[in-house]
C-alpha cells in the first residue's frame, strides 16, 4: 500500500503530479484555510503532510494524528512547527533552505530602497492627484550609496544583502549575529562584526534577517528603536514577532526613526491597525520569495523531502535529525 500524504495548501500542479507518482495524495487546491480541528481531521491516516508555514503542528495535532511521520515545510522558516513535540512523537520536520536565498536578498534590498526613498508615500501622493508642482524637499529621503548598512542576523540571506550593499552600492556593512562569521566570509561580504547596541546606534539602514524563536521575540521593541538614529530606516524580512509592531508604529508616528519596510507581521495575515495609519512605512504581504522559479524550487524541495523520507528514509533537509 502506498503512503498517504496531505498537501495542506494550494501548490503548483506539476508538484502534485510528482508526488502522485509515489503517494496517495489528498490536495487542498481550493486553498481552504483550515482550523486546527479541520487540519487534524484531514490528517487522519496520513503518513506525511506538505505544509506552507500557515499550518501549526504541535503536541495537540500530533496526539490526534498518530500515523504522521513527516511534516515538510515549503519555507525556510519553521516557527509553525513545535520541534520538541515533533521529536518526542517521532515525527520529522523539514524545511526549504538555500533555494530562496538570492531571491529573498533581492527583495530585501528592494524593500530597503523603497523605504529609504519613500516610494510608497510618493506613489500614494501621486495617485491621489496631489502632485501640482515641484518643490525642493518633496519626498526627500535617505541615500543608500555610501550609507551604513546594518544587518541583524547574518545567515545566508543576510550575507546576500551584505554583498549587494557592499559591492553594488559602496555601503559600509556592519552586522550582529549570535556567532561571528569566519574571516573569509566577512571579507567576502565586506562586513564588520559589532555589538547589537553599536548596530542599532550606527546603522543608517537596519535589515532584520534573524530566525524567529522565543529568544528573538520582540528583539526590536521600543527600547531598541529609541537607540536608532532618527534618520534611520528599519526593514524586516525575517519573521513577524521579531519586531514589536505596536512599538514600531508609535516610533514611526513620533519620528523616532524615519521609516520602515515590512514584509512580515505579528499575527499575519492580520496587520496591526496602527501600521496602516502611518505614512512612512512600506508594507508588503510576505512576498520576499515570490518569484515563480523560487517558489517552484521551494515546493519541489518539500516534495523531495517527503519522497526521500517516506520511501528511502533519507530526507534532504531535516530539522530534527535525531528522529532518524
Amino acid at each position: 500500500m502506498r503512503p498517504r500524504i496531505l498537501i495542506a495548501r494550494a501548490i503548483f500542479p506539476e508538484v502534485i503530479d510528482k508526488l502522485a507518482q509515489h503517494f496517495d495524495v489528498t490536495s487542498n487546491q481550493d486553498d481552504v484555510l483550515w482550523t486546527p480541528v479541520q487540519l487534524m481531521a484531514q490528517l487522519q491516516g496520513m503518513q506525511g503532510v506538505f505544509t506552507t508555514g500557515s499550518e501549526r503542528i504541535d503536541a495537540t495535532v500530533l496526539a490526534a494524528c498518530p500515523t504522521l511521520k513527516i511534516c515538510a515545510n515549503m519555507a525556510v522558516g519553521y516557527n509553525n512547527f513545535d520541534l520538541e513535540a515533533m521529536s518526542a512523537a517521532g515525527v520529522l520536520g523539514t524545511n526549504a533552505p538555500d533555494v530562496l536565498t538570492e531571491t529573498t536578498a533581492d527583495f530585501g534590498f528592494a524593500l530597503l530602497m523603497a523605504t529609504a526613498r519613500r516610494l510608497t508615500e510618493s506613489e500614494h501622493f501621486l495617485r491621489a492627484g496631489l502632485w501640482a508642482r515641484w518643490r525642493y524637499d518633496m519626498f526627500t529621503g535617505a541615500d543608500i550609496h555610501g550609507a551604513t548598512l546594518g544587518i541583524l542576523g547574518m545567515g545566508r540571506i543576510g550575507q546576500g544583502i551584505a554583498r549587494r550593499g557592499a559591492h553594488g552600492f559602496g555601503m559600509k556593512v556592519i552586522y550582529h549575529n549570535r556567532s561571528r562569521l569566519d574571516a573569509a566570509t566577512e571579507a567576502q561580504c565586506q562586513a564588520s562584526y559589532v555589538s547589537k547596541e553599536e548596530l542599532l546606534r550606527t546603522a543608517d539602514h537596519l535589515v532584520l534577517v534573524l530566525p524567529y524563536s522565543a529568544s528573538s521575540h520582540h528583539a526590536i521593541g521600543a527600547a531598541e528603536l529609541a537607540q536608532m538614529k532618527p534618520t534611520a530606516t528599519l526593514v524586516n524580512i525575517a519573521r513577524g514577532g521579531i519586531v514589536d509592531d505596536a512599538a514600531l508604529a508609535a516610533a514611526l508616528r513620533n519620528r523616532t526613526i524615519a521609516a520602515a519596510g515590512l514584509d512580515v507581521f505579528e499575527g499575519e495575515p492580520r496587520v496591526h491597525p496602527d501600521l496602516l495609519t502611518v505614512p512612512n512605512v512600506v508594507l508588503t504581504p510576505h512576498i520576499a520569495s515570490a518569484t515563480v522559479p523560487t517558489r517552484l524550487a521551494m515546493a519541489h524541495l518539500a516534495a523531495d523531502n517527503l519522497i526521500g523520507y517516506l520511501l528511502h528514509h533519507k530526507p534532504l533537509t531535516p530539522l530534527n535529525p535525531a528522529v532518524l
